[in-house]
């Protein structure tokens, strides 16, 4: 089982879909890195030998992934709701950031609805 950014990638994806399994990674992501590192996009996880796999693992370390990248994302909500901005204070109330209507819907961010 290949292991890149402390992500076991699943053995029987392609190499592309099973580097999305790293969180910073999408598809055209995942495609540059294969393209950079030589590997073919079509080649099965488990089958990639270990001199592809630490291809990958150099490749991949060029980006901002996992851990770090989860920090980055805190630490930036973190500062906006610090600071007390418009999305800050949204963020803080658990309310919809992007200007989505909260009248009818915003149940995802709202939680379940409450009878009063």
């Amino acid at each position: 089982m290949a292991r890149i950014a402390g992500v076991d990638l699943p053995r029987d994806k392609r190499v592309v879909v099973a580097l999305t399994y790293i969180y910073g990674i999408g598809e055209p992501t995942a495609k540059k890195i294969c393209k950079d590192a030589g590997v073919s996009e079509d080649i099965r996880s488990k089958d990639l030998t270990p001199e592809d796999q630490e291809k990958l693992r150099s490749e991949v370390d060029k980006y901002r992934v996992e851990g770090d990248l989860r920090r980055e994302v805190s630490m930036n909500i973190k500062r906006l709701v610090d600071i007390g901005c418009y999305r800050g204070i949204r963020h803080r109330r658990g309310l919809p950031v992007r200007g989505q209507n909260t009248k009818n819907n915003a149940r995802t961010r709202k939680g379940a609805k409450r009878n009063r």
